[in-house]
């Protein structure tokens, strides 16, 4: 095992076991603060939802958690690549399940383990354990069990049971299929198709791909021995469905031809050589992982016409399980279905084979660093981060469910359930994930310039290993290969810079006579740019203004002031800019909020209120986010005079005026802000009604940074920022003994900041 993957496996150890161990917890929904809401809570109040439930069933979905609760249950006899390993040794996965459930659909989950390989005595737990769930999500349980422990189930349990291994693949890896064969102008019902692997996700595969048109007879089904004969007396009676009369000699005799090849199997397997044999406008779905049967790379390189889907991240038209279950299971959950039947699982497949066609959010765009993704063979299925994934699937899911007939609660307000839909998307970090996919799919060379600090360190490297940002590393030399050399850091390539050094006298010598050239007129002397280069922070930033590097982040260890002086003198605003500002983006349990200004102006008046607004709205944009911003007062709308009241309404005349595209609204207090329906009885006549805020501009710096800092520490919300707006290049500051996590959240903001100003979307001030 090499250096870095056993600290990879250190870190996945470390991840696991700190702070706490595990990755899912149980958290209380009711009030428990005073002895009142105890008794209501257990005993005596407890009793009379159990006497409701006694006298009907049902009322356990009215008074318990049931309804939004999954169990996902394995016996770990085949994970995650990793096999037979037992139950115990399945719980991470299992708990992993449970945290995407969570994030992406907001169901609750508690993963069972079970210790037995025994069909009849698995049964039999999972059914005596049922009335605790509203789903069941079976998981990691080899083939042929799986399918007969699933069929079983879902004969004999009244709620949704889905072998998520088997359904999962086919739901997602089927709208890609229509899609596909969409853009290559072929009919499904004459497709002929080879799939390379015979287990319970290509038996699954194959059975939704017949039921979407596809004829059985032309699927050629591969295992590891070889084509599927329909005389071989080994075959399980699901695999003979799908056993040919005809035999193949090899693989490569079978895609002869062929229009489709899908690959649940080994990486590798897919010569180029075969794939030139394939069919017109060939659809290849390698989605064995980590390797594909054959890598993207070559497939395209090989043939310009292939239409091509992996499971990896990394290349276009990821087939990933994400995107089916945890929101199949959310639209069966909110109509109580009994089961997750085919016309539910065909309804998820067109509801993300359409939703691929439509017009592409702008912050999906982003998140992907794409200018505009569209419908097309790069493009066959949405992605994993598209947050209208819960708006559009779960609502199929549950129609299908009604439709068929094992809905037991029925929507009748479409409109109502769209809306409690997207408050269930709330803040689960999503815009982080999104922020560092981004800066990977084009990292930028990041100077860290305090570098011989070991976390600042730990930062470089994890950025460096993630491929988040290219580090440059500023400081005494010896003290960062000594850091490197603690934390095996190898990094190779990466510039190592002393600017008090010798070897840098040159550079430096060069940077003081292009500062003080810009600022002779200004005081400085040459001596004076001279002395000041030797400081990293002004070397860092002569850095970037000499395009030597794209971005500084600096602030670890040294006072404010001294971190903005140098960017300031060196970097400068940007046109049109007169002050510059800072917001800080919080992670909040209602979604994204962004907080200005945290950093700089102690008490900005009208225009510089309305000028952090107009910059404001330019990075909640960088994020992909639409700006609906309030300014915010200890007034509502004129109700004081009071100065520190008055400029607030002044700078929201202002943005009216000269910055109509701008949602903001105010003066408002905060709970006014924040409370739709308040905002709605009290202020029908605000811009913001109907709207949710996702920007607090505050009157001063005390209130903004006293409110973002609250909100950390009280609800320990994630914080990232402060984000410097207004500068001419990317440079932003880390809080003083900034986490490692933020400094990695802050590597991927200068990134972003560099990425956008690359493309030169510098913000123009009107006001």
């Amino acid at each position: 095992m090499s250096n870095h993957e056993e600290r990879k496996r250190r870190e996945a150890l470390i991840y696991h076991a700190k702070p706490i161990p595990g990755k899912i917890k149980v958290v209380p929904t009711k009030k428990y603060s005073t002895q009142r809401d105890l008794a209501l809570a257990y005993s005596p109040g407890v009793a009379a939802p159990c006497l409701e439930i006694e006298k009907d069933l049902n009322n356990a979905y009215k008074y318990t958690g049931k309804g939004n609760l999954v169990a996902v249950i394995s016996n770990g006899t085949a994970v995650l690549g990793l096999g037979d390993i037992g139950p115990e040794a399945s719980k991470p996965v299992m708990e992993g399940k449970g945290l995407l459930f969570k994030i992406f659909a907001d169901i609750d989950v508690f993963d069972i383990e079970v210790g037995t390989k025994d069909i009849d005595s698995f049964i039999e737990t999972v059914k005596n354990i049922a009335p605790t769930f509203g789903g069941i999500n079976l998981e990691d349980i080899k083939a042929p069990e799986a399918f007969e422990i699933e069929r079983r189930l879902k004969e004999e349990l009244d709620i949704p049971v889905m072998h998520d291994d088997q359904h999962g693949t086919a739901i997602i890896s089927a709208a890609a299929l229509l899609n596909a064969l969409e853009i290559a102008n072929k009919n499904i019902e004459e497709a002929k198709m080879v799939i390379s692997g015979a287990g319970s996700a290509a038996i699954a595969c194959a059975k939704l791909y017949v039921s979407l048109g596809l004829k059985p007879e032309n699927i050629i089904m591969f295992n590891s021995k070889g084509s599927l004969q329909k005389d071989d007396p080994k075959l399980s009676e699901m695999q003979k469905e799908f056993a040919s009369e005809k035999k193949y000699k090899d693989l490569a005799d079978a895609v002869k031809n062929a229009d489709v090849f899908v690959g649940l199997s080994v990486g590798g397997i897919l010569s180029a050589d075969m794939l030139k044999t394939m069919a017109k406008n060939p659809v290849v779905f390698a989605m064995a992982n980590p390797n594909p049967e054959i890598e993207y790379k070559l497939a395209v390189d090989t043939r310009d016409d292939v239409i091509m889907a992996t499971g990896r991240s990394d290349n276009p038209n990821q087939v990933n399980n994400v995107l089916g279950f945890p929101f199949i299971f959310r639209g069966a959950l909110d109509v109580r279905a009994t089961k997750i039947n085919e016309e539910m699982k065909l309804a998820a497949v067109k509801a993300l084979a359409n939703l691929a066609k439509e017009p592409v959010p702008e912050q999906v765009n982003i998140a992907y660093g794409e200018t505009k993704m569209n419908f097309g063979r790069e493009y066959i299925i949405p992605k994993p981060f598209d947050s209208r994934l819960l708006t559009v699937v779960p609502p199929a899911v549950a129609k299908a469910a009604m439709e068929s007939g094992v809905a037991k609660e029925p929507i009748e307000d479409w409109k109502r359930y769209e809306d409690e839909l997207y408050e269930r998307q709330g803040g689960d970090n999503k815009i982080t994930r999104l922020l560092l996919n981004r800066a990977k799919t084009n990292p930028k060379k990041v100077v860290f310039a305090e570098a011989d600090h070991l976390d600042v360190m730990k930062t470089a490297q994890i950025v460096h290993d993630e491929g988040i940002a290219i580090p440059v590393l500023l400081g005494r030399r010896e003290v960062i290969e000594e850091l490197m050399q603690e934390i095996e850091f190898e990094g190779k390539g990466i510039s190592i810079i002393d600017p008090k050094s010798d070897e840098e006298k040159e550079q430096r010598d060069k940077f003081a006579e292009i500062f003080w050239q810009s600022r002779k007129r200004d005081g400085i002397t040459l001596y004076d740019a001279q002395k000041l280069m030797r400081e990293r922070n002004y070397f860092a930033a002569m850095m970037v203004n000499e395009g030597q590097a794209d971005a500084l982040l600096s602030g670890y260890s040294r006072a404010y002031p001294s971190v903005v002086k140098p960017m300031l003198d060196l970097i400068g605003m940007a046109k049109g800019v007169s002050r510059i500002a800072a917001t800080n983006l919080m992670n909040t349990s209602r979604g994204p909020l962004f907080i200005s200004d945290t950093s700089i102006n102690i008490d900005p008046d009208a225009k510089d209120l309305a000028r952090i607004a107009q910059m404001t709205a330019y990075t909640v944009k960088m994020f992909g986010l639409e700006p609906v911003m309030g300014m915010i007062s200890y007034a509502n709308f004129g109700s004081s005079e009071k100065p520190s009241a008055s400029k607030v309404k002044e700078a929201v005349e202002y943005l009216h005026k000269v910055c109509p595209d701008i949602c903001v609204d105010g003066e408002l207090q905060v709970d006014f802000a924040l409370n739709k329906e308040m905002l709605q009885n009290k202020f029908p006549f605000s811009k913001l009604v109907g709207r949710k805020i996702n920007t607090l501009i505050y009157p001063n710096l005390t209130a903004a940074n006293s409110t973002y800092k609250l909100l950390k520490e009280l609800n320990n919300t994630d914080s990232i920022g402060p984000i410097m707006m207004g500068l001419n290049k990317p440079a932003h500051i880390l809080q003083l003994g900034a986490s490692v996590e933020e400094m990695v959240n802050m590597t991927a903001v200068a990134v972003v900041d560099a990425q956008e100003k690359e493309r030169k979307k510098k913000p123009e001030m009107h006001i």
